[in-house]
């Protein structure tokens, strides 16, 4: 259960990016947010164990380095500007993603005709296309992805996405185990993947109250993994609330606030919290009346 013993806002150590302005920073492949104009990320959040910095800023060649468990505080990382064709394309594809994806469409192609092995130009388009729902093409280019990169967990976790969407739920839910599997068993997107599933089978299943129960808990199961995979990276908030809105229909109420108060211990100064503390009063209202 989530709650106060298992909160992911305590034992977790917290540092303070110092990269290029407009950086992205990943951990383990969870993004955590961009730099400021200063070049500047605190991350509260950071989970216990050895893990592994990623920093991507326009223009910049990409920086992968360690993160060793003991690491706090201040986080100085310098970044190399990049003349490289294939690394500018894959540049502008992220930077056109989220204004114009047959502009990023084409960039990501660019980067990837001058250099074949950039898995981050494969993946890119790949996530482009899903994203604007060109199945056909996706899949083309998931195919030429394997082919560079054939145990590519986040692929298998976009390929999963869409075959929900196509709605062959047998073939999703294989392309989620795989990337869970691929990626060692760490793989948020994966997870959250199988949750809204699991949750989309349950709301479909009124006139079955076992199976809807059934969905509904492998739904939980699943969100909450990727929530604890997520640390309290900002893709964390969403799936906290699908986690109380199933444990509110199941009417798991002691769950549900433990949930809620856990979120608020993760996202304090949420646009959220406001919310969600009016959730917790109306479950205990709830509670109170069916005692």
């Amino acid at each position: 259960m989530i709650g106060a013993a298992t909160s992911f806002a305590q034992a977790k150590r917290s540092i303070t990016v110092v990269t290029e302005p407009n950086a992205r920073v990943w951990i383990n492949g969870v993004l955590y947010g961009t730099t400021d104009e200063n070049g500047k990320l605190e991350i509260k959040t950071v989970p216990p164990g050895r893990r592994t910095l990623r920093i991507l800023a326009p223009n910049f060649a990409e920086v992968n380095r360690p993160l060793p468990p003991t690491q706090r505080g201040e986080i100085k990382i310098a970044l190399i500007e990049t003349r490289d064709p294939a690394e500018l394309a894959f540049h502008e594809g992220e930077r056109q993603a989220t204004l114009d994806r047959a502009k990023a469409e084409a960039a990501y192609r660019k980067a990837i005709a001058a250099n074949p092995k950039l898995i981050s130009a494969h993946v890119g388009l790949l996530r482009n296309l899903a994203e604007g729902r060109s199945y056909e093409k996706a899949l083309v280019a998931l195919r030429e992805l394997r082919k560079v990169s054939p145990r590519n967990a986040e692929a298998s976790a976009i390929e999963g996405r869409i075959h929900k969407d196509l709605g062959d739920e047998a073939k999703a839910i294989a392309s989620f185990k795989r990337a869970i599997a691929e990626g060692g068993g760490f793989q948020p997107e994966a997870y959250a993947g199988l949750g809204l599933l699991y949750q989309s089978r349950a709301e479909v299943l009124g006139d079955d109250v076992d199976q809807q129960r059934a969905a509904y808990n492998e739904a939980a199961k699943n969100l909450k993994t990727a929530v604890e995979q997520l640390s309290g990276a900002p893709d964390a908030a969403t799936i906290y609330q699908l986690i109380g809105m199933i444990y509110e229909e199941q009417k798991r109420y002691k769950e549900a606030i433990a949930l809620y108060e856990d979120f608020l211990k993760t996202f304090p100064d949420s646009a959220e919290a406001e919310a969600v503390r009016s959730f917790i009063v109306q479950i205990k209202k709830e509670m109170a009346i069916q005692q």
